[in-house]
């Protein structure tokens, strides 16, 4: 009897420690799930009004959809992934890792240097001025090119004017936001490039000259070059599209690749505060960089109003009417939508994220400028995805009060995040979408999901109908929508089948959305005995069709 009670009384203990020493392992993997870092080395600690949320306002904040989504830093991960949906047919990985797996680069990678013919820049005929216009990415592209026609005419480049007139009204000038040292460095092999013309030019005459659209080498050489015996300057009035896409000596296409991702790179200011901004988002794991064109002057230009009230569509039509330099004034709403030329509003992104399987804790960065309609229009999707992330919530006022009230520098910020990004989704084809689609395709094919608009808005009309609903039909639709759309290496598009004149030109796939097949080369497999190198394959090895990378 008393060896029965002391053995009871052994097993008693026995589970008392037994149990002490699961609770001490069950709390020591809560905290280790729990507790969020900032790498010390890397961001600086926030100020209060950027510190992490409680477990309990973040319960707070997904239930409250009226709460400003811009004022509010949203939570780290918090809860472990939800299952997310099959986007490719690869085995051995998670169905999370799937979701963020770039797609393969075929042994695609950067060539970019110059073949053995080229020589160093002929002495220059005379000065090419530039004046840019557009948007950021729009100058950039202009930028690039202008190099190029200054090496076809033999000239020396002045650092190109950046557009203060157009709707941003940016008074920026090309030192504040390219580092202006480096691209006259970086180029020295190729133009010669100078911060300002000459005094003893200054008040020279000049011939302003607005280049014809999309030209190749005839006309410059030809009409422009010979421009030369009356002129010592030539001004060129804008910059955009005026080289053409393709059929353009390889050397020109590959310093065109040069000057675009290796000699205009941004200010040293702004490439930091760049990394910073890149740094605090990794902070909270892989995460989207959601270019959301859904601001005023895109949906004024466009004549978006889909899911807009009459006063707001009143107010972009008169945006769009005395707007002189649109020159489109009446736009049928429904017909462009219909044809996808409208940008995808946040609620229909939201469904689209969803709909690819993305769980609710996914960290997205909000690539864009004020959002038409502010925080109701950002409700759905703030519901869906708690942690939507901009510049404002991942900076204080302080670190971005250089780049206030500059939109160029301000969405060269957002440019960095997003080439960055672990997946770059852009709710509308505009310049920075396919600048940044360029430049992650030219740095290994970065992941790039495009949005097929067109067939989307047939889903979502059916889902306001209600002969639709979300879950796992929309899910499988949408998933075979976009398998092919992820941004793998394929040639660039070349013009519509049965388009003429400037319309062919104007459907072309333009050079910086896609630098394949000249500044990308198929990468040899090494052989036994033989250097590995890097070889130009002539041919196309990946068919073309609607729905491709």
């Amino acid at each position: 009897m008393v060896q029965q009670k002391k053995k009871w009384r052994a097993l008693v203990v026995l589970r008392k420690v037994l149990t002490c020493a699961i609770c001490s392992i069950a709390l020591v993997a809560l905290f280790s799930v729990h507790v969020p870092a900032f790498p010390s080395s890397k961001v600086p600690n926030f100020s209060d009004p950027f510190k992490l949320p409680t477990q309990r306002e973040i319960k707070y904040q997904r239930l409250s959809a009226e709460r400003s989504w811009t004022q509010e830093l949203a939570p780290p991960h918090s809860k472990s992934p939800l299952p997310s949906r099959k986007l490719d047919g690869a085995s051995g990985i998670s169905e999370l890792e799937k979701l963020w797996k770039p797609p393969s680069n075929r042994d695609f990678v950067p060539c970019t240097e110059p073949s053995l013919n080229y020589t160093p820049p002929a002495e220059s005929r005379g000065y090419l001025l530039v004046h840019t216009n557009g948007g950021l990415n729009q100058m950039r592209a202009g930028i690039c090119d202008m190099v190029a026609v200054a090496r076809i005419i033999n000239a020396t480049l002045v650092i190109p004017e950046l557009d203060k007139r157009s709707f941003w009204q940016d008074s920026s000038n090309f030192s504040d936001v390219f580092d202006e040292d480096h691209f006259i460095d970086a180029l020295a092999n190729d133009v010669q490039v100078i911060k300002k013309l000459p005094k003893d030019l200054a008040n020279a005459t000049r011939a302003v000259k607005q280049f014809r659209s999309w030209s190749g080498m005839d006309y410059y050489e030809d009409e422009i070059a010979s421009m030369w015996e009356d002129y010592q300057v030539i001004r060129a009035a804008k910059s955009d599209s005026r080289l053409a896409n393709n059929n353009m000596p390889p050397d020109i296409q590959k310093l065109r690749c040069r000057a675009c991702y290796k000699a205009l790179r941004f200010a040293p200011q702004i490439e930091a505060m760049g990394k910073l901004l890149v740094d605090r988002m990794r902070s909270y794991g892989p995460y989207i960089a959601l270019h959301l064109r859904y601001e005023k002057d895109m949906l004024a230009f466009s004549g978006c109003t889909h899911d807009l009230s009459l006063d707001e569509a009143d107010e972009l039509r008169m945006i769009r009417e005395n707007t002189p330099y649109w020159k489109v004034k009446e736009i049928d709403s429904r017909e462009q939508r219909s044809k996808g030329f409208c940008p995808l509003t946040p609620k229909e992104v939201g469904v689209l994220l969803t709909a690819l399987g993305y769980p609710s804790n996914t960290p997205i960065y909000i690539a864009a400028g004020e959002i038409y309609g502010g925080d109701s229009r950002m409700a759905d999707l703030q519901s869906r995805y708690p942690l939507l992330m901009n510049k404002e919530k991942l900076a204080s006022v302080e670190e971005l009060e250089p780049f206030t009230n500059h939109a160029s520098q301000m969405a060269a910020l957002d440019y960095i995040v997003s080439v960055e990004s672990d997946v770059f989704i852009p709710s509308y084809s505009g310049n920075m979408a396919r600048a940044v689609e360029g430049h992650r395709r030219f740095l290994g094919h970065r992941k790039t999901i495009s949005p097929d608009r067109k067939a989307l808005v047939r889903l979502f009309d059916k889902l306001e109908q209600g002969t639709m609903r979300e879950g796992k039909n929309l899910s499988n639709r949408i998933i075979e929508l976009h398998r092919r759309r992820q941004g793998s290496p394929r040639k660039r598009k070349g013009p519509i089948s049965g388009t003429k004149g400037m319309d062919r030109f104007r459907s072309e796939e333009a050079f910086y959305v896609n630098p394949l097949p000249d500044c990308l080369c198929r990468k040899e497999l090494p052989r036994v005995g033989v250097v590995q190198k890097i070889i130009v394959e002539n041919y196309d090895p990946f068919k073309e069709g609607a729905g491709q990378g």
